[in-house]
């Protein structure tokens, strides 16, 4: 098996791309409203309150005609 040196830089810029999603990544604030990506019930409104961060990619948020929910960061967005 032969290794191609000529591909290295491959590694280099995957690394690369992934440091600028990190960098993309939103900062969402306490007390802040948030757009729902995915609804929880059909009956819920599409937007939710952030009340507490449970680690970085997860918030506790109260959902108008839902109640309380745990919500990861891919299923809101800023409005």
């Amino acid at each position: 098996m032969k290794v191609d040196f000529g591909r290295l830089d491959f590694a280099i810029q995957a690394k690369r791309q992934d440091l600028d999603l990190k960098t993309k990544q939103q900062h969402f604030q306490i007390a802040s409203w948030v757009r729902l990506l995915e609804l929880p019930n059909p009956y819920s409104f599409d937007e939710a309150l952030l009340l507490c961060p449970i680690s970085e990619n997860e918030w506790v948020a109260w959902i108008p005609d839902h109640g309380e929910a745990l919500l990861h960061t891919r299923q809101f967005r800023k409005i």
